[in-house]
């Protein structure tokens, strides 16, 4: 199965379209976003895409209800700062990567694959046996790269793809 990765929206809605675009080309059935939507209103610009999407918060999203019920309304599911999410026999720890519990979490949990974000620099690296994916920005913001990945769970592969 191939899933799409993203954090760091941060209200970036040509971005979040060209996202989900980009998903729906690739035909992924699952997206994890790990993060920073920041406002209710880029729900809608996830509407269009032809996959599940799970989430989790970032440290810039403050209407965490608000965001919760918008993203619940297009059958996206939100589910606070830290989540575990079991696809093709792999452990995935899914977190945003502001909180040192969550972090510390996910290197302790057993987890095969750990998705983050927060840092706004792309990298895929292994670590303690652990692939570790941060999609970048999709925002483009602070580095000025905007970048979403791909993670291949049959052969526990990942590489990055730029929005530009």
């Amino acid at each position: 199965m191939i899933i799409g990765l993203i954090a760091d929206t941060h209200d970036n809605i040509y971005m979040i379209q060209k996202a989900v675009e980009k998903f729906n080309e690739e035909r992924v059935s699952l997206v994890l976003h790990a993060g920073d939507y920041i406002a209710p209103f880029t729900a809608q610009h996830f509407k269009p895409l032809n996959a599940q999407l799970i989430g989790v918060f970032g440290n810039n999203c403050a209407e965490h209800e608000h965001l919760k019920q918008v993203y619940g309304d297009i059958g996206v599911e939100l589910r606070g700062y830290f989540t575990e999410v079991d696809v093709d026999g792999l452990k995935i720890a899914l977190l945003h990567g502001h909180r040192k519990e969550d972090t510390d979490r996910a290197f302790s949990g057993g987890y095969d694959i750990i998705v983050r974000g927060h840092t706004h620099r792309a990298s895929i690296g292994e670590e303690n046996g652990i692939l570790v994916v941060n999609p970048g920005e999709a925002c483009g913001y602070v580095t000025g790269r905007r970048s979403i990945a791909f993670l291949d769970t049959e052969r526990r592969f990942a590489w990055l793809s730029d929005l530009d």
